[in-house]
């Protein structure tokens, strides 16, 4: 299922409608997206952009990512927040090549779960209560924005294999992203052969490893980020119903 919103200059405009949990409910649709860059929007896109009637804006880059490459036009019409959940950022163009490349990234995940708890705390509690619609997003879509929304299906009780489907899906984007990269760095060399990849098992790596330590997702989100459970019930409330939703063109 392709449930790619179509932008010429962003790739991995997703919403979140109609995954189902394990209790039978689904995930309501236009309330929450996923999205690479905003900063890349203009023109026809920022139209599109505007019909999805965004109302908040969760910018999850690092300031200095904000500074060099934009962010959302016209800020001031949104409620826009910037919580970097990264603490140690690396240049995935530099990663050495002989390294797993699913571990390597799995490892990378886990810092940013165990650094970013804070933001992480934050961020789903904007999820919970600031102005729908909202969208979540990074540079490519993919790895801090494929982090959040797996704890975020997780927290509504959507099963693994959906959660671990969802992360995979930048796939899709994968050949658009590779390109927008050697189009902004053309003095640079790509070391690493798996840019923009982002196949199910890293998901299904960093999920082990948040059980591992601390028992299950949930207790990971219970005891080191300390969301409370309101937050919890909050987020039931807001972004599922019983009513099935399919993903569409602009949904």
């Amino acid at each position: 299922m392709n449930r790619h919103i179509g932008f010429e200059r962003l790739h991995n405009v997703r919403d979140l409608v109609g995954y189902r949990t394990s209790d039978g409910a689904y995930v309501v649709p236009r309330t929450v997206y996923r999205a690479d860059s905003l900063g890349k929007l203009q023109g026809a896109d920022w139209e599109t952009f505007l019909g999805l009637g965004i109302r908040t804006v969760i910018d999850l880059r690092h300031p200095w990512e904000i500074e060099a490459r934009g962010r959302v036009p016209e800020a001031e019409r949104f409620e826009y927040v910037n919580l970097s959940i990264e603490h140690r950022p690396y240049d995935q163009a530099m990663i050495d090549p002989d390294l797993d490349p699913w571990r390597y990234l799995a490892d990378r995940f886990a810092e940013v779960a165990d650094d970013g708890a804070d933001e992480i705390r934050r961020v789903i509690g904007h999820l919970a209560q600031s102005p729908v619609p909202v969208v979540f997003h990074c540079t490519s879509g993919k790895d801090r924005t494929g982090l959040i929304a797996a704890l975020l299906l997780t927290l509504l009780g959507v099963p693994r294999d959906d959660v671990l489907a969802d992360f995979a899906l930048t796939e899709l984007a994968t050949a658009r992203l590779l390109a927008d990269w050697h189009t902004a760095n053309p003095d640079r060399q790509m070391r690493w052969p798996w840019y923009g990849r982002a196949p199910a098992v890293v998901m299904e790596l960093t999920l082990a490893d948040l059980e591992a330590e601390y028992g299950s997702v949930q207790g990971y989100l219970t005891d080191h980020v300390n969301l409370d459970p309101e937050t919890v019930e909050q987020l039931r409330r807001r972004l599922l119903t019983d009513v099935r939703a399919e993903p569409g063109p602009g949904t």
